[in-house]
């Protein structure tokens, strides 16, 4: 039985290749270095809920490329932060910040670390789709939550549904339960060459394909957040997905995806969020 430091080392060494592959793929980056007022896709579904950040201090937990950080940075904020795992995101997140000027601290540090890694108490803590899964325990992440907090701090939450990670990637037969819903002490282990997004012609494929994942259920996530003493504001869930994951039973509109038929199926998403109590 692996530990959560070999967990942990597999998944930086796969975010490493996976920055890279991202980086290649496009990833929106020349968009938003091009145009200062460009706000990315995933970030921009969710001003409403994060409001004005005039002033005030924001972090951005798992923030990968750091295209969601160079987004916030844009909507006011005194200072923005960064903080992610991999040193291989990090480094093209720093790049893409310079390029397109704005002013981001971006800190390497696993997400159970931040609070030790991070000065200063925040009015924003940030993540966004695709983080979850990549924790082995809701329970710990939330009390780091509400430690970056000061009172009256604001936490946005926006990720692929745990119900959509039950479903198997064979398709064929149609959408079936094959993975756990609710947390489990053990990761899924997964060895697979490449990512999310399409490979350029000619791109590498991932010399380090292993990475370990973990799914948590709805209660679970809320639990945690409420046990951390969060007060919860707002939770939705949706049918729309931000990638495909079984591109044969889906179509685009605009910047997502949905299922081509019965799309009330099965939530994709869902969205919430809470503050600390002042």
């Amino acid at each position: 039985m692996s530990s959560p430091e070999t967990w942990f080392e597999d998944n930086r060494r796969n975010w490493d290749d996976r920055a890279a592959l991202h980086e290649a793929a496009g990833y929106g980056i020349e968009e938003l270095i091009a145009d200062p007022d460009r706000i990315s896709p995933e970030l921009a579904q969710d001003l409403d809920l994060i409001g004005d950040l005039t002033g005030a201090d924001v972090v951005h937990l798992q923030c990968h490329l750091g295209t969601d950080t160079v987004s916030l940075s844009r909507l006011g904020p005194r200072r923005t932060v960064g903080v992610d795992l991999s040193p291989g995101s990090l480094r093209r997140a720093r790049s893409i910040a310079a390029r397109a000027g704005a002013d981001i601290e971006f800190v390497e540090a696993n997400v159970y670390d931040a609070r030790a890694a991070l000065t200063g108490d925040f009015d924003l803590v940030y993540t966004s789709i695709g983080v979850l899964c990549w924790l082995p325990d809701v329970t710990a992440w939330a009390r780091v939550i509400a430690s970056l907090l000061r009172p009256g701090g604001r936490f946005l939450l926006r990720d692929d549904h745990p119900m959509s990670m039950t479903i198997g990637e064979d398709v064929s037969a149609g959408l079936r339960i094959e993975q756990p819903y609710f947390q489990r002490a053990e990761p899924m282990t997964w060895d697979e060459a490449g990512s999310y997004v399409e490979s350029p012609e000619g791109f590498p494929q991932l010399a380090h394909g292993v990475s370990h994942q973990w799914n948590h259920s709805i209660g679970e996530i809320l639990t945690a957040l409420l046990g951390a003493g969060l007060v919860l504001d707002s939770f939705a869930e949706t049918p729309y997905s931000a990638w495909a994951p079984w591109p044969e039973l889906m179509v685009r509109e605009g910047d997502r995806f949905r299922l081509r038929e019965d799309p009330d199926r099965v939530p994709l998403q869902f969205v919430l969020t809470a503050h600390r109590p002042g």
